[in-house]
């Protein structure tokens, strides 16, 4: 029991002890059985003694003492707690008054040192913590020091790329500061020599104006010099004519008084001279005969020679002339007239065969068909003239189509480009005839035939005298006229090509249609054509009036002005042939001779689209107003 209030003792020392240290020693030691927390707690088991030290002291039972918890302990002025310490002393004096108190001061010894040991091992291992540590920030602010760097570096990097930014900004601000003193500088030049350039022209218009100024000046003072000058001339002539107007008129006087003498001197000596012969045939019977049969042999001379002649001249027309039923012919009236200028054309063709073009680079002159139509016309052409190269009969043929579609253009074509001669009639000339017609008609055909080179005979109107047989209004002179020509062509030629054109091919009779070997149709001009047509005859009657060439004919004549062209493109002329639908070549050719004298009849004697667009637009609305008209007519 005693031994067992020792250790109690000795605990209650130690937790006075560990108080009191644990103001100043931060509290490492613990002494839990000791503790000042409620008696109800139990103390600790005692620490098992090890081997060869003393056996552990019998437990100690405290005494209970009713004690109150002090939440607020008393402390003195210093702020130290005297509770502890009355504790231990109270813990002591138990201790003391134990029999096992060396034990207990042993025990507590050994306690201690244990504790200094672990304190030693805990201060290496907190040495240890502490390199660690050490170690640790080391590393850690060398790597702060490198992040540093690194960032000191890309910091570097970016003011240095920032300052290159910044020299390339400043040096394209200066570029661009440069550039606009320069276009300023520039500009400032262009308005200098702007202004400079006015100033010149000021000043030139100044000259100028000074000059015409003076000029005009200068030929007021001439014009009022040459005024005075003529005044003076025309007073010096009235006073010199008012002199001598008497001495001009005294021989004058003079002049008409001599002349009268002279020519009354003159008409007296005739008349004595005439009277003197009459009288001397009057006296004498035998020259009174001999006067009277001289002027009566005379006068039968003049007329019998002159009545021989024209016998003999109708004769030989009738033989060698041409008939009077062709209208147009390249052979001459006569064989030896047209010997000349058939040489000259056999020997122009001979050298452009083949290369024969018209104005418009057409193949077949100047005649503008459809195409299909122009190359049969070329193919017969050619077969035209290999048929006379082989003495071969001829082919006739048929031209049907409207008025002004160049059927008889195409005839002079065909025949030209076959070496045939060239005969035109109409068939109107015939019915005038009467009697006659038969006996002109077998003329016609004896005279083609004496053609070497063979010849197109072409009958314009061929349904004049051509129509049906059984019509009612046809004389028997027609009908006479008819059956000669249907007997002067009932077998193949070789001499003659007939080629009839009409405008009604229904009308001929069927005998004229079964002598026809070709039938060609003549259509209106399409589009193409007419374009071809208005550049052909804008050529021909604008561009070309008054390129006539000079000669001595011309000397004394007006010459055709000059026209111009201005803006006429082929644009405007392919409007024009839009608009000229159904118009045939010769109308065509009309619309251009309107245009020809629309620009005669302006001032400046010039064509721009304007003109020319207004006499297209008329000449196509009088086109429309003839056909109603001729609709019209049809109709009624």
């Amino acid at each position: 029991m005693t031994s067992a209030r020792a250790v109690a003792a000795a605990g209650a020392l130690a937790a006075a002890a560990m108080a009191a240290e644990h103001v100043y020693a931060d509290g490492f030691f613990h002494f839990p059985g000791l503790s000042s927390s409620s008696s109800s707690t139990p103390a600790a088991p005692p620490p098992q003694a090890s081997p060869g030290t003393a056996p552990p002291l019998p437990e100690v039972a405290p005494k209970e003492e009713t004690r109150v918890r002090n939440d607020y302990p008393r402390t003195t002025a210093a702020g130290f707690d005297p509770e502890a310490l009355e504790r231990g002393a109270k813990a002591i004096r138990e201790i003391e008054k134990s029999s096992q108190a060396k034990k207990v001061f042993d025990l507590l010894k050994h306690q201690e040192e244990t504790r200094k040991a672990e304190l030693a091992a805990k201060k290496v291992e907190f040495e240890a913590i502490k390199a660690q540590h050490e170690t640790d920030r080391q590393r850690v602010i060398y790597e702060e020091q490198k992040k540093l760097t690194q960032h000191q570096a890309q910091t570097k990097a970016q003011m240095a790329r920032y300052e290159d930014e910044l020299a390339r900004k400043r040096m394209q601000a200066e570029h661009e500061s440069q550039r606009a003193r320069n276009q300023e500088l520039v500009k400032m030049q262009e308005e200098s020599s702007i202004r400079l350039e006015q100033i010149r022209r000021a000043t030139e218009e100044d000259i100028q104006a000074q000059r015409r100024q003076t000029e005009k000046e200068k030929a007021e003072i001439e014009r009022e010099t040459i005024r005075v000058k003529a005044l003076a001339e025309a007073e010096g002539r009235a006073h010199e004519a008012k002199l001598a107007e008497e001495v001009n008129r005294r021989m004058l006087v003079e002049r008409a008084n001599a002349e009268r003498e002279k020519w009354v001197s003159a008409i007296n000596t005739t008349f004595e001279h005439i009277g003197g012969g009459l009288r001397a045939i009057l006296t004498d019977q035998n020259k009174l005969v001999v006067a009277v049969g001289g002027v009566t042999a005379l006068a039968a001379g003049i007329y019998t020679t002159r009545e021989g002649a024209r016998v003999v001249w109708g004769y030989v027309d009738r033989i060698l002339g041409q008939p009077s039923l062709i209208r147009e012919s390249s052979r001459g009236k006569y064989p030896w007239s047209g010997f000349f200028s058939r040489a000259m054309s056999s020997a122009s063709r001979k050298m452009i065969k083949g290369k024969n073009t018209g104005t418009n680079g057409n193949a077949f002159g100047d005649v503008i068909l459809n195409p299909s139509l122009q190359k049969r016309i070329e193919q017969l052409a050619s077969a035209t003239a290999n048929t006379k190269a082989h003495q071969a009969p001829f082919r006739n043929m048929l031209f049907y189509g409207p008025p002004g579609t160049g059927k008889t253009m195409a005839a002079r074509e065909l025949s030209r480009k076959s070496g045939l001669d060239y005969a035109l009639m109409t068939g109107g000339d015939v019915a005038p005839l009467g009697s006659q017609a038969v006996t002109k008609i077998h003329q016609l055909f004896d005279w083609a035939k004496k053609s070497n080179r063979g010849l197109l005979l072409f009958i314009d109107e061929a349904d004049a005298f051509l129509c049906e047989r059984n019509k009612t209004y046809m004389s028997e002179a027609q009908r006479s006229a008819l059956n000669a020509l249907l007997f002067r062509t009932g077998d193949q030629s070789k001499d003659i090509v007939l080629a009839l054109a009409t405008n009604r091919p229904g009308d001929l009779d069927s005998a004229v249609a079964d002598r026809i070997d070709e039938v060609l149709e003549f259509p209106l001009p399409g589009e193409e054509e007419r374009f071809k047509l208005l550049k052909l005859y804008l050529d021909k009657y604008i561009a070309k009036a008054g390129d006539s060439k000079p000669s001595w004919f011309n000397l004394f004549r007006r010459h055709q002005q000059k026209i111009e062209i201005k803006n006429i493109t082929d644009d405007v002329i392919r409007e024009a042939a839009v608009k000229t639908e159904g118009f045939s070549g010769r109308e065509i050719a009309k619309l251009m001779a309107s245009v020809q004298a629309a620009v005669y009849g302006s001032t400046d004697c010039e064509l721009n689209p304007g003109l020319f667009r207004e006499v297209v637009d008329y000449k196509v609305a009088e086109h429309q107003q003839r056909r109603k008209l001729a609709a019209a007519e049809g109709g009624a």
